[in-house]
This record gives structure tokens, C-alpha cells and sequence, in this order.
């Protein structure tokens, strides 16, 4: 074995939903298996459309109904000249400018590379399990990647699940606050192998030239058979160009993923792009015990590959130029990776057991889907205005809005604020839905 083996399969290197083998010589070319070797430099993963899969895959759509609509005719700066320095969450933009998700499931795209989470289970060494854990939490920042466009406001009481049995997993979400916008979700594996919860409510901010997105909310994954617990943060989203100029997207700030079982701690410093761009996409990191003790260095990028080696060996393979292969492939649907493409599938029968407060329900959001454009705006309008007035109508009967799904607590491992799940949606009792469409 020579040092540029790969320990990892690809953190994101599978198209997991298509069936046409459009990638599999590439998928072929990156399949390995876990090796850690401490003297040599070695592949944690790279980004491209998904998880490997096995027989039986899970048939899903792999393109929209519509081509992506034009932006071109809309000017960005009208809109956003008055609100520099403003939180953006009450800013109404026009449709034209979003993308055919709600946000709830854009957070659903944490899910896409679940299969490391299953791996991490299946790991007997705890530094092994971290590696595996923060391949996660950097895939999941690896889906924002070239995705201009902006989600739909979630509706308060809105709602999106989804299962896949063909990755192991179900999931459920639920818009709980409207001011300030906070989304809560909720995940579990179908072998009882992991919890995955948490609250996410970003905080949006145009500086002239950029919209930040800064991240607030606290992100869980339990490992049950191992009794462990991480928490993490993720990094702080800028969209760049907004005005002026092609869109660009970049990510920076440091994630800290803590082991609360075993004290060990993974440190991601997730680089801005420096006047020159040196250092755009670049990832650079370390897995420390509770001591402080530096066990295995982190360093790549995360738009296409994270290397990992030993901290003795780490300043020498530093100053060699390293990449990965970048899979992912440029999309005309709004650069959906295919699992996202799937997200507001609605197959047939399917609304007969959806809650009715669930995403795929949303006529505006199908209206932009199907290309109406007109459609989807005057939904729009008509979704929001409904909203208001039943503000106004609880304000007037001085009644409290009630959270269906989650309800608000203490996270059980740093003890900060946090929304839990309560239960019982997979039961499928939708009586005490509220009507928001």
C-alpha cells in the first residue's frame, strides 16, 4: 500500500438514485475500504452525488418536471439596496430567486450520505467513529455547494418527512417558530443503530456585495450501540456576487464536534477564500482526546475530498498539493443532486398518508416545480396572507400557537436550548393538523 490510498469509500462519491450507470466507472474507480495507516496520508472521502448502494435500490425521479427558471429579467439589487446590514428572514423576495424546496427539506439533505453514519456505528475504535462522524458533518455542507438558489420560507406548522428504508433511515421535521424562523428535526435509524435531532434557525444578513448566513441551533447524533453522543455547529454559509457578477458560495468559521462520552473532540476550520482565493473550499483539522492530544489530522476541501494522517507525519504531506476527484456534476435543475431532485416527489397515493401540513402538499412550491411560475407567486401570496390572518386571529382570542411534533427543552448533552421531538408522528394520527394551505 503506497500513501496515496484511500481508507475511505467516497464521502459523497455514489449517485445513489440513478439506475442508469451514468457514474459508474467513477464509482468503481473510488470504492475502497477502510485502512488506517498512521504513516501514510490517506483519503477520508470525496464529494460527488451520494452513498454506495446495494441490490434493491430504491426507485426514484431523476429530473424535475419543469427546466429552472431564468433569474436573468430580476434584479437582486431593487430589492436588497434598502436592507444592508438588516436580517433578511422578513424580507420578502420574488419567486424567481427561490428553488422548488421548502427549507425543511433542504435540511432533509443532511440525510444524503447517512451510510457514514452506519459506518461510524460499525466502528470498534472511537477515533475511527469520529473520522466517520465528521466525513458527515462536512457532507452535509457539501450539498450547499453551487445552490444559489433560496428555499421556501417554511410555513409555521409546516412539516416534511421521509423514509428510506434503502438507506436506513426515516426522518420528520417541523417548522416550530415563525419569529425567529426555527426549524426542528428529528431521525432515526431503522436497525436502531443512531439518533440524529436538532433545531437549525440560520440568521441571514446582506452586506452589500453578500447575503451571510450565520448558523444558530445545536445538531445531536447518538450512536446507540456505543452509548455516544456528538454535538456540532455548522460552519457560517456566504453567498458572494449577489449584485453583480456570477454567484460563488463559501464556507468558513470553525465546527467543534464533540465525543461526550469519551471527551475527544474534532476541530474543523473551515477556511475563507483570502484575497486571492488561495484558500477557497479548504478544510483543515485535527481529532484531539480529552487531554488535548492531537490523535489524527484532518485537511482537504469540501467540495471534493478530506484527507486524514497521522499529526507526526501531517506538516510534510501539508505542502504537497493534494485533490480529489470532484464528482459532483453540473445540473441544470438548480445543481440538485439526485437524492435531492427526489425530496418533493409526490407518488401516487402518497397524500393519503402524508400529513397534511407536509412540503410536497405546498401548491406553491409544486406550481414553481411544474414551471408555473405565475401559479406558484400568486400561491405564494395567498399561503402568506393565510398565515398572517391566523396570527391575527390567535392574537385576537389571545391564544398561544401549539407545536405538533416537537416541543421546546434543554439539549440532553450541553444543556442549551433546544427543540425535541415528542413522538408519535410515525403513527399517523393527523387529526390535530392545523390547515395552512
Amino acid at each position: 500500500m503506497n500513501g496515496e490510498e484511500e481508507f475511505f469509500d467516497a464521502v459523497t462519491g455514489f449517485d445513489s438514485d440513478n439506475s442508469s450507470g451514468e457514474f459508474s466507472e467513477a464509482n468503481q474507480r473510488l470504492t475502497g475500504v477502510i485502512h488506517v495507516d498512521s504513516s501514510k496520508s490517506n483519503g477520508i472521502g470525496k464529494v460527488g452525488d451520494g452513498p454506495p448502494q446495494e441490490n434493491g435500490i430504491q426507485k426514484h425521479r431523476t429530473s424535475l418536471p419543469a427546466p429552472m427558471f431564468t433569474r436573468s429579467d430580476f434584479s437582486v439589487w431593487s430589492i436588497l439596496k434598502k436592507c444592508i446590514g438588516l436580517e433578511l428572514s422578513k424580507i420578502t423576495m420574488p419567486i424567481a430567486f427561490n428553488e422548488p424546496l421548502s427549507f425543511l427539506q433542504r435540511i432533509t439533505e443532511y440525510m444524503e450520505h447517512v451510510y457514514l453514519i452506519h459506518r461510524a456505528s460499525r466502528q470498534p475504535q472511537s477515533l475511527e467513529r469520529m473520522q466517520s462522524v465528521a466525513a458527515f458533518a462536512v457532507s452535509a455542507v457539501a450539498s450547499q455547494w453551487e445552490r444559489t438558489g433560496k428555499p421556501f420560507n417554511p410555513l409555521l406548522g409546516e412539516t416534511y418527512e421521509l423514509i428510506r428504508e434503502d438507506l436506513g433511515f426515516r426522518f420528520i421535521s417541523e417548522q416550530v417558530s415563525h419569529h425567529p424562523p426555527i426549524s426542528a428535526f428529528y431521525s432515526e435509524g431503522l436497525h436502531q443503530d443512531f439518533l440524529f435531532h436538532g433545531s437549525i434557525y440560520p440568521k441571514l444578513k446582506f452586506w452589500g456585495k453578500s447575503v451571510e448566513a450565520e448558523p444558530r441551533g445545536t445538531i445531536t447524533l447518538e450512536l446507540l450501540k456505543h452509548k455516544e453522543a456528538y454535538t456540532w455547529t455548522n460552519p457560517t454559509c456566504c453567498v458572494h456576487n449577489v449584485i453583480i457578477g456570477k454567484l460563488w458560495i463559501e464556507q468558513y468559521g470553525t465546527v467543534e464536534i464533540l465525543n461526550h462520552r469519551t471527551g475527544d473532540k474534532c476541530v474543523l476550520h473551515f477556511k475563507p477564500c483570502g484575497l486571492f482565493g488561495k484558500e477557497l473550499h479548504k478544510v483543515e483539522g485535527y481529532i484531539q482526546d480529552k487531554s488535548k492530544k492531537k490523535l489524527f489530522m484532518i485537511y482537504g476541501k469540501w467540495t471534493e475530498c478530506l484527507w486524514g494522517i497521522d499529526p507526526v507525519a501531517y506538516e510534510s504531506f501539508r505542502k504537497q498539493e493534494r485533490r480529489g476527484d470532484s464528482l459532483r456534476k453540473t445540473k441544470p435543475m438548480y445543481n440538485f443532486t439526485s437524492f435531492t431532485v427526489s425530496l418533493n416527489e409526490l407518488e401516487t397515493g402518497m397524500e393519503k398518508i402524508l400529513a397534511p401540513t407536509d412540503c410536497r402538499l405546498r401548491p406553491d412550491i409544486r406550481g414553481m416545480e411544474n414551471g408555473n411560475m405565475d401559479l406558484a407567486s400568486q400561491e405564494k401570496e395567498r399561503l402568506e396572507e393565510k398565515q398572517r390572518e391566523a396570527r391575527r386571529e390567535r392574537a385576537r382570542e389571545e391564544a398561544e400557537w401549539q407545536t405538533r411534533w416537537f416541543h421546546r427543552g434543554s439539549n440532553p448533552y450541553t444543556g442549551t436550548p433546544d427543540w425535541l421531538y415528542a413522538g408519535g408522528y410515525f403513527e399517523r394520527d393527523f387529526s390535530g393538523c392545523p390547515d395552512i394551505y
